[in-house]
């Protein structure tokens, strides 16, 4: 009968550890731009199935609030200009910050958020990819809200590119807000509470310009991220349009945008690891 050394048998059985070490290590993290891409299209996706109707209220709402505003507020005039822009840029917070709300609310009621925790996906590219896919489908119903709000108030419509700026900078702020509310209440009804309020805060100060409130509701006004949107939207109908001024609203609705979603995904780590 033949031995086999133990020196063999010991470097056998460190290889068999070696190889099944190395087989139960993880593949690396996925990157994250492919990932924020897919997340993204998933999203959209989804979102085209499951909210057009929402769209349709949410654009609805806004042009119901223009024809409201057309019996109190003269065409053409100062005021017009920001029922007409508070009323496109509240499509967006409907969409971004109350529908992004109650979605991650009811995900992380539900246990969803333990499907995105097992796959290799950041954090950021999970809040990113859902908060662009909310902002990109507003983009139909605000257009459609600004030019009938346009033509309702005899506004000019040259400047309506800029809405190119506006939908993705006001979306970020609006939809990282939502995000981080979403995650952050406690159980979904609340979540929803909080979409619905901060979509009404939308409402009730963005539809009319700063110098009709009073001071403290200014104050509020101007903690709003969506104010910005609107101060910059309602610029570009005036006939000499301060662009210094729009750039600066717009740069403040980056600034705002990169600090809710950062504020959003580490909403969603606190979420995920509990």
């Amino acid at each position: 009968m033949s031995v086999v050394p133990a020196e063999i048998l010991s470097g056998s059985v460190a290889d068999e550890d070696d190889a099944a070490r190395g087989a139960a290590e993880l593949g690396p993290r996925a990157r994250m731009w492919p990932s924020l891409v897919a997340v993204y299209r998933a999203q959209l996706s989804r979102a085209r199935v499951a909210r057009i109707p929402l769209l349709f209220v949410a654009t609805f709402q806004s042009v119901g609030i223009l024809v409201m505003m057309r019996g109190v507020v003269d065409a053409g005039g100062h005021d017009a200009r920001f029922v007409v822009a508070g009323s496109s840029v509240l499509v967006v917070a409907y969409v971004g910050l109350n529908l992004l709300a109650q979605y991650f609310g009811q995900l992380r009621g539900s246990g969803g958020l333990d499907h995105y925790a097992t796959l290799p996906v950041p954090p950021a590219a999970v809040v990113l990819g859902a908060a662009g896919a909310y902002a990109s489908f507003t983009v139909p119903g605000t257009v459609v809200t600004a030019v009938f709000g346009g033509v309702l108030f005899g506004l000019p419509l040259s400047h309506l590119w800029v809405l190119a700026a506006v939908i993705p900078l006001a979306g970020a702020a609006l939809s990282g807000l939502g995000a981080a509310l979403g995650l952050l209440a406690p159980r979904p009804e609340l979540a929803t509470l909080l979409g619905q309020l901060g979509m009404s805060a939308a409402l009730l100060l963005g539809v009319l310009p700063a110098d009709r409130m009073p001071e403290a509701v200014r104050f509020t006004r101007d903690l709003l991220p969506s104010t910005y949107g609107v101060e910059a939207f309602a610029r570009t109908f005036g006939p000499h349009p301060d662009w210094a001024f729009v750039a600066g609203d717009l740069a403040v609705c980056a600034g705002v945008g990169v600090a809710s979603l950062a504020a959003a995904t580490w909403a969603y780590r606190r979420a995920a690891v509990r």
